[in-house]
């Protein structure tokens, strides 16, 4: 080969060497001298490149590009040996191109590269149309990439608006219901206004009817007080006049005590005298023995049953409160709710101290009536029936507790009744020797 193949001065080599190569062609040079750097010996090499000798093509061409481009333009044996290399890997391109006559299919590009590195007659040219060529088809990718990317503009810039519209239309959308809401919280606010006044109005009202109530209560405390007074003056009054009566009765009971006992001594010994008289022989037989009956062992469960009386048995409560010194004690509100629970609570009270007064004055017995004091919503202004004890229990107490404790404080032996169907309480009362009777039986005693 020889490197006057493509010196002479009139080919424009020297003003080829002065500008840049197209950086396509550059590429494809580095690629020849990379390729053909393997086929070269260690001593064969420039000083400078000796270093990638041992490199693999493709980092040889990234690591030691810039220094093998160079190595190429600087020292014509190292070329020439690198154009050895690629005659003997393309020797059709390398035929062609030193005949003058490359093939037409071949890449400019690599057309190019291969005259650069061959350096044929007329390679300045060759370079110079590879370098055209490649800036047209740079310019012609770039304008069909600008087109491209026009294009995705335009779609982008259509979604864009498609999705502003949506967004429009959905924040309208928002903004009427949003409206549409305050609207509706507006007029409920107003509404809430009108009766937050209208309860404002009542509760001045209310303070005034309490105002009016506690006048009126003062009132009948002063009064009541006043007749207070006038009857503790009227009991001093009647005590004195009984204490007197008591005198005057123990001043002449002597001469009829002395009477009495006089009249008693003389039926005792005539009572004596008709014994001794008469004889009688001792008794030996009893009045009760001689009533017909049942023996017992001859009486069945049946007949028993028959002449029993049932639980829901309103005679049974008056059987009860026929026994001597008996005590009716009623759970009221658990009366009241069991028998006319739709009245309100005073009503409720009204109504059953007034039936316990008709049943006491009808029986003799002594009645205490119950409440519970939580279900108080303010003092009440209650006067006792003639003959009705009326408790209300302490706070912290229900009315449950506050029966057991009247049960317990009676002596024991005393007949106890207490009116209740919460069976906790009669549980509790049965346990402690009263006697627990049905709300129902009480109320049907009552009517």
């Amino acid at each position: 080969m020889v490197e006057s193949a493509g010196g002479g001065p009139g080919d424009g080599a020297a003003e080829m060497l002065d500008r840049p190569l197209p950086d396509g062609v550059r590429r494809r040079v580095v690629t020849i001298v990379s390729d053909g750097f393997g086929g070269l010996t260690v001593g064969e090499l420039p000083a400078q490149l000796r270093q990638y000798a041992r490199f693999a093509p493709n980092r040889r061409a990234k690591f030691a590009g810039n220094a093998m481009a160079a190595a190429l333009e600087t020292d014509p044996l190292f070329r020439q040996r690198i154009a050895e290399k690629f005659r003997e890997v393309q020797p059709e391109l390398s035929g062609a191109l030193d005949s003058g006559s490359p093939t037409p299919a071949v890449d400019p590009l690599d057309v190019a590269a291969a005259a650069y590195v061959l350096r044929p007659a007329g390679w300045v040219k060759l370079v110079t149309a590879a370098g055209e060529e490649a800036q047209r088809a740079d310019a012609e990718r770039a304008d069909e990439e600008s087109r491209a990317e026009l294009r995705r503009l335009r779609e982008e810039l259509d979604r864009a608006r498609e999705q502003t519209r949506t967004d429009t239309e959905r924040l309208r959308a928002e903004l009427d219901a949003a409206k549409k809401e305050t609207d509706s919280l507006h007029r409920k606010l107003r509404s809430a206004l009108s009766d937050v006044k209208r309860g404002e109005a009542a509760l001045r009202k209310a303070q005034g009817e309490m105002e009016t109530v506690r006048a009126e209560g003062h009132a009948q405390v002063s009064a009541a007080e006043s007749e207070s007074r006038r009857l503790k003056a009227r009991l001093g009054e009647a005590e004195a006049a009984l204490e007197a009566a008591r005198r005057a009765a123990r001043e002449g009971r002597s001469v009829e005590d002395m009477r009495v006992r006089l009249l008693l001594d003389t039926v005792l010994d005539a009572a004596q005298g008709l014994r001794r008289e008469l004889a009688l022989p001792p008794v030996s037989v009893r009045p009760a023995e001689t009533v017909d009956a049942v023996e017992p062992g001859r009486m069945t469960p049946k007949d028993i049953a028959a002449r029993a009386l049932s639980e829901h048995d309103p005679a049974i409560l008056d059987q009860l409160l026929a026994l001597p010194q008996a005590h009716l004690v009623v759970d009221g509100y658990n009366v009241t709710k069991t028998g006319y629970p739709q009245m309100p609570l005073e009503k409720q009270r009204l109504r059953l101290l007034g039936q316990l007064s008709q049943l006491a004055a009808q029986t003799g017995a002594e009645v205490t009536c119950v409440f519970d004091g939580a279900e108080l919503v303010a003092p009440v202004l209650l006067a006792p029936p003639r003959g009705v004890r009326v408790l209300f229990s302490k706070p912290g107490v229900t009315a449950d507790e506050l029966i057991r404790q009247l049960v317990r404080a009676e002596p024991a032996g005393r007949p106890v009744i207490v009116a209740s169907t919460d069976r906790e309480v009669a549980d509790g009362v049965a346990e402690a020797g009263a006697r627990p009777v049905a709300s129902a039986v009480l109320l049907k005693r009552l009517s």
